[in-house]
């Protein structure tokens, strides 16, 4: 295997790490243990620092496949990587509406954006862990 390819799956072993921890351990915890406005603030700071760090580690494994790789130009892991920064950038980007919805007390809006982002976030964790069998 190539450096390039063994990077590549170092990330998304730290992706799919970061969205597994804070899916299995962080969340429960949050929910149990925090008083509501304490877990709003917790969450609403952590969040969007997920988003950031793996739509930034999957540009990093885009930037260096395409630097190092000597796979054809579109691999499965550059596609995956590809999809990971502009899933979790769409995440990022939904938010500021979807804490909007949230404080306006509009359930039915702060629900659609909340599962967007849940679906994309599981899209990425699902290909981030298949993409190498591919």
């Amino acid at each position: 295997m190539s450096t390039s390819h063994n990077v590549s799956m170092l990330i998304s072993g730290l992706i799919c790490g970061m969205i597994l921890f804070q899916s299995a351990i962080v969340a429960p915890i949050v929910f149990k243990k925090l008083a509501g406005d304490q877990a709003k603030v917790f969450l609403r700071t952590l969040f969007p620092r997920l988003f950031k760090l793996c739509a930034f580690l999957g540009l990093i494994s885009l930037g260096q496949l395409f630097v190092w790789s000597n796979a054809a130009m579109f691999s499965a892991s550059h596609i995956v990587a590809l999809l990971t920064v502009i899933a979790m950038a769409t995440c990022n980007a939904l938010v500021p509406a979807t804490n909007l919805a949230r404080d306006e007390g509009n359930q039915d809006k702060f629900d659609k954006l909340h599962k967007v982002s849940v679906y994309l976030t599981m899209f990425v964790l699902i290909s981030n862990l298949s993409w190498i069998y591919f």
